[in-house]
Order: structure tokens, then C-alpha cells, then sequence
């Protein structure tokens, strides 16, 4: 089951606060971006956030799955996505706390 655009609607506007936002819908699912860098996922009608050290120590005890088979285990955001606040604080530490997604070159 792919990810509908009432949901990423809802995490986008759940997540605002945090600074710039975007998504990129990518084989059925999309790629949440803060501030140009890949912080989450939505697979399947679940957010997957990218685990960091500062995520789990604002988590505490926090479910990890993997986002699509043969992925990374990532935190899996349930309950708390209704937590404007919390979801701003996480993802704005795991902006900070992750590598920024390389550019492609332009194609020529």
C-alpha cells in the first residue's frame, strides 16, 4: 500500500514548525526533507524517522522498524506525530544530527 496524499498532508502540517519542509514522492512513498536533508520517510501511512542519539534521548523508549524491506531500522512515529511540539523538536535535532544529502551533478 502506497502512502496517500492526505497523509503526507498531515505530517507535513504536523512537522511546519520545524523550519522548511518539502517531501518528494518516490516509488509510491515520499521522503520528508528539513531544511533540504533526508529526515524521515513515509511508507506505507507510517512516518520512519532517521534514528539519531538526540532523537532516542527526546523519544526515551521509542519502536524501531524498517521503512521498506531491507532497510535500516528507523524510529517509527505513532502516537506522537499528534505532538506539534515533540515532532518539531525531532525532527530539528535529527536535521542537525544528520549528514545532508549529496547533490547529483547536472546532467550534460
Amino acid at each position: 500500500m502506497a502512502t496517500d496524499a492526505d497523509y503526507i498532508a498531515y505530517v507535513l502540517d504536523q512537522i511546519a514548525a520545524a523550519g522548511v519542509v518539502t517531501s518528494k514522492k518516490m516509488f509510491g512513498e515520499y521522503a520528508i526533507y528539513l531544511n533540504a536533508k533526508v529526515v524521515a520517510l513515509a511508507c506505507d501511512n507510517q512516518l520512519f524517522v532517521k534514528p539519531t542519539p538526540g532523537g532516542k534521548a527526546l523519544l526515551g523508549q521509542v519502536e524501531e522498524a524498517q521503512p521498506y524491506p531491507n532497510a535500516k531500522p528507523h524510529f517509527l512515529i505513532s502516537d506522537q506525530l499528534d505532538n506539534r511540539t515533540l515532532m518539531a523538536q525531532l525532527f530539528q535535532i535529527t536535521a542537525r544530527e544528520v549528514t545532508a544529502t549529496p547533490k547529483k551533478p547536472a546532467r550534460k
